[in-house]
């Protein structure tokens, strides 16, 4: 009998598990964690949809199984959502499907796409499920650098995505995109959009492109899809949630739209692993999606003004974080001095002496290094109290440094 199961094998070790674990030691000694480290919305689903899923659960109808690939009603107000926002056009019947969650949907098309050694093009750093939803279906990945001297460069990147396929073995079958990006908050447009079709018809790739934080902007221009592009559709999926688009992280409910016959790939391997979300979500969901608008307007306030207070209760404490355009995400560099300590190291020092959690970046790929991911999940009065306590990290790090070495010496 094998000593390790073979997918499990293949998946590198969870870098965030130990700030994970001294996160719930120092809660449990009784500290007062601030914690910026998971994007877990905090703010409360607005009350026509929670009303909406109270009123259709009161229905014993509802409590049986429910479609796999979404209610017609739902798959038809994301359609509606598409063509009002976006100016595209969707056939709820062969184009849409409702899934739980973005995460699933992505990790599921993986699973129905992939064969054993296909090669992916992923960005780095990204969110962990765009490269290792494809590792466990068995794929090979060409990680993208995302970044170029700490920063999204349109130009690099599709030069690097055409380094990547130029040396891959077999040829790349699909690339991910993901913009607005999580972790980097980098946001793109039409016309980089463009590029990438014309790339991936180039080199016969299928593009699936995530969408989850389109609603979560911070200036005039809201983000593109990238089925807006004329020929998308022939070869794109987009994957969208509402867990952050009207704070609904807990519901799972999230699609994926575009081709034709990626869609029916996804709605096949699903019919085989699921009987969809519970019929009162789905409702509501529709409910979101049809309903009053303003809810994420002022959803998308919040997180602005909270992105506005991080980034200036920092700089005075010292720590200078670039202002994200989009996301709930801020992607900071770690300060100058603790940058040869790294990203964990800088994490681990924030947890014990400021008592305040983040992401190390190193935790989204390699090229996430030197950075740190801090979600905008605390109130303003949590945020300032947090950059106070920064602002003794940064005013003692040499002691503080000389501390850390000790500490990781003697473990």
């Amino acid at each position: 009998m094998s000593e390790e199961f073979y997918r499990i094998k293949r998946l590198p070790p969870y870098v965030f598990a130990e700030v994970n674990r001294l996160k719930a030691q120092y809660r449990a000694e009784g500290r007062d964690i601030i914690d910026f480290g998971m994007g877990n919305p905090d703010m409360d689903t607005p009350a026509h949809i929670v009303d909406k899923l109270v009123e259709t659960v009161r229905r014993p109808r509802t409590h049986r199984y429910s479609a796999s690939r979404g209610i017609t009603g739902l798959r038809r107000a994301q359609a509606g959502y598409y063509e009002r926002r976006f100016g595209v056009k969707l056939d709820p019947e062969t184009e849409v499907i409702a899934t739980l969650g973005s995460k699933e949907g992505l990790a599921n098309l993986a699973m129905a796409i992939t064969a054993p050694g296909d090669v992916v093009l992923v960005p780095n750093p990204s969110y962990p499920i765009h490269p290792y939803g494809f590792m466990i279906a068995g794929g090979t990945l060409r990680h993208v650098k995302a970044l170029h001297e700490g920063r999204f460069d349109e130009d690099a990147y599709l030069r690097a995505l055409e380094h990547a396929v130029i040396h891959s073995v077999p040829s790349p079958v699909a690339m991910v995109v993901n913009f607005p990006s999580n972790p980097t908050a980098r946001v793109a447009d039409l016309a980089f959009y463009r590029e990438l079709v014309r790339f991936a018809r180039r080199h016969h790739l299928w593009i699936l492109s995530d969408l989850a934080y389109a609603e979560i902007y911070f200036d005039d221009n809201p983000p593109p899809s990238l089925l807006e592009v004329e020929g998308a559709k022939e070869i794109a999926v987009e994957f969208t949630s509402l867990s952050k688009t009207y704070s609904m992280p807990g519901w799972r409910m999230g699609f994926a739209v575009g081709n034709e016959r990626l869609i029916a790939a996804l709605t096949r391997i699903k019919s085989y692993l699921d009987y969809g979300a519970f019929t009162p979500v789905q409702v509501a969901a529709a409910a979101a999606l049809n309903g009053p608008q303003d809810c994420v307007a002022q959803i998308r306030s919040v997180y602005k003004s909270r992105r506005d207070v991080l980034v200036d209760a920092m700089g005075r404490a010292g720590w200078a974080i670039p202002a994200p355009p989009a996301t709930m995400f801020a992607w900071a560099p770690v300060p100058e001095p603790f940058r040869d300590l790294g990203s964990m190291g800088f994490a681990k020092i924030l947890l014990s002496e400021a008592e305040v959690a983040v992401s190390p970046g190193v935790g989204f790929g390699e090229y996430g290094e030197g950075f740190v991911r801090l979600g905008l999940v605390e109130n303003e009065h949590r945020i300032r109290q947090a950059a106070r306590n920064v602002r003794r990290v940064m005013a003692n790090a040499e002691e503080i440094r000389a501390r850390y070495r000790n500490r990781e010496a003697a473990a």
